[in-house]
């Protein structure tokens, strides 16, 4: 054992020797025999250059569709936007062809007027009509000269009137329809030198067929006159119709 020991021990120092005088050679010493302490570490180098574009990555699988997503809430209204601007006017459309030719209508008409002739004998009995002899005017023909009776044709609102000159004898007579008064009149004569006048009128609404005719409502009343200088006159007229067919005639 203590020959192995000094062989060892004698080997370590020829080691040592060879090791330092290497050292003093070259300056070196081996790393295998000698390590030494880390370095400072450097300062950080230079940015490289951007590197080449990578490929295209692979196209992705269908993934499966998703479930609906539920119905957003109504957004507020946006604000009104301002005016446009008016459009160029438009071409002038072609002309329509002319078209039927429409029925004419005619609004209905009814018109009297009459009076008494000179020396005409009056009624001698109450309920006689008053014959106004004397046609001024009678185109529709409504107003009969024999029977003193107006005879309604068309429907509707008329207008009779009635003046009266008085002379001789008090005057009252009534404007009949269909052998009803609905008006009357009274004028009283006292002796005057001169004749009086008694006027009256009144609207009546009739239909076809109704009559209108004018009356002494008593025998002594009679004083109707009529001269070369003064009249006694009936007039009546339609006002308006009452007829629905047409507009013109409403």
């Amino acid at each position: 054992m203590t020959s192995l020991r000094l062989f060892a021990l004698l080997y370590s120092l020829i080691a040592i020797q060879v090791c330092f005088s290497s050292q003093l050679e070259d300056n070196k010493i081996p790393p295998s025999l000698c390590t030494g302490h880390p370095g400072i570490p450097g300062s950080p180098g230079v940015h490289g250059s951007p590197g080449q574009p990578g490929r295209d990555g692979r196209d992705g699988r269908d993934a499966a569709p998703g479930e609906k997503g539920q119905k957003g809430d109504r957004g507020d209204p946006g604000e009104t936007g301002m005016r446009g601007l008016t459009g160029d006017k438009g071409y002038t459309g072609e002309k329509g062809e002319r078209g039927q030719p429409g029925e004419c209508a005619v609004a209905p008409k009814s018109a009297f007027s009459v009076k008494l002739s000179q020396g005409q004998s009056l009624p001698q009995n109450v309920g006689d009509a008053v014959i106004f002899d004397t046609i001024l005017l009678n185109e529709q023909g409504d107003y009969n000269t024999e029977t003193g009776r107006f005879t309604c044709k068309v429907p509707g609102v008329y207008y009779f009137a009635v003046h009266a000159t008085v002379y001789r004898a008090s005057l009252q007579f009534d404007l009949m329809k269909n052998g009803h008064a609905v008006a009357s009149y009274f004028q009283f004569y006292g002796n005057w030198p001169k004749p009086a006048s008694l006027s009256g009128g009144s609207l009546l609404h009739l239909v076809p067929s109704d009559q209108v005719w004018v009356q002494v409502a008593l025998t002594e009343y009679n004083g109707f006159y009529s001269s070369t200088k003064t009249d006694s006159t009936f007039t009546g007229f339609l006002v308006y119709s009452d007829w629905k067919n047409s507009a013109v005639f409403a």
